[in-house]
């Protein structure tokens, strides 16, 4: 099997054990909205009898590998490609693209793996993919599947109790990750760094952001590790937020290796930027 991303990945292994193998094209701590396909990437393809994407725009590199491996049941539609958006309630779906640069959020908010709970709509998209192609082990992965969202059930009780001193606090994103993550953890993100998605702030624009920052008394701003610290760090000077550091996706964080370190990474970074400790 072949995902698109290493949260992807996870999912599958998670469900999938030890009968599946499975790679992410993007490595860890990269950029799947900018990725670059490499040519080894088709290879990787034409040995998978599943592919797991993102969707939503996200990942649209992947249709130009798709169509080059020449294998059509990889293709959209096909019985061994999996769109793990499918039937992901979605946020920010808007009509039209983007101009002016960047890149489109227009299909829906991507980044919906940010709420934990989405793995049941995402690890059900896989193991349906995984059980028509493998019927004989379809109970094995229903199983695992049952048992790692009974788990992260529990943890995710444990990691709203832990936020909930931020809810509705005012926070600060560099990029429009986390609506997802916010709605499920009740956190009260007024905005972006970025003026549009994939678009850096202008002088202007940080200027207005300070007086915003200041008049709504912004607790946090959030980026992660590939973002530029310098509009953050120089934001936080002048306005007196202070900046957590959290991982979007796997590996983003040497702490943050699977789906629930995940979380817990950023659950405790923005516990210990809100108490005052650097990241």
């Amino acid at each position: 099997m072949v995902t698109t991303t290493a949260d992807l990945q996870n999912l599958v292994e998670a469900v999938g054990g030890d009968r599946v193998s499975v790679l992410s094209l993007v490595p860890r701590g990269g950029d799947a909205e900018e990725y670059a396909p490499r040519p080894q990437d088709i290879d990787r393809i034409r040995g998978a009898h599943i592919v797991v994407r993102v969707g939503l725009d996200y990942d649209l590199w992947l249709d130009r590998l798709l169509r080059q491996a020449g294998k059509p049941a990889l293709l959209r539609g096909g019985a061994g490609h999996v769109d793990a958006s499918n039937a992901i309630v979605l946020l920010e779906v808007k009509v039209g693209g983007l101009s002016g640069g960047g890149h489109s959020h227009g299909a829906g908010n991507p980044h919906y793996w940010l709420d934990p709970a989405n793995a049941n709509v995402i690890t059900g998209n896989i193991v349906e993919a995984l059980a028509r192609l493998d019927p004989a082990n379809g109970k094995y992965y229903e199983q695992r599947r049952i048992d790692f969202l009974a788990h992260l059930e529990q943890r995710i009780r444990e990691w709203q109790a832990q936020l909930a001193p931020l809810a509705g606090k005012p926070l600060l994103a560099y990029h429009n990750n986390w609506p997802y993550f916010a709605r499920r953890f009740r956190l009260n993100f007024v905005g972006t760094i970025e003026p549009r998605p994939g678009v850096p702030p202008s002088p202007a624009g940080l200027s207005g952001l300070i007086k915003r920052m200041r008049d709504e008394k912004v607790l946090l701003i959030v980026r992660h590790p590939q973002e530029p610290a310098r509009d953050v760090d120089f934001l936080a000077r002048k306005s007196g937020a202070r900046v957590a550091i959290l991982a979007a996706s796997v590996g983003d964080l040497p702490s943050a290796q699977d789906y629930f370190s995940l979380f817990e990474t950023n659950v405790a970074a923005l516990m210990a930027a809100s108490a005052g400790n650097s990241p």
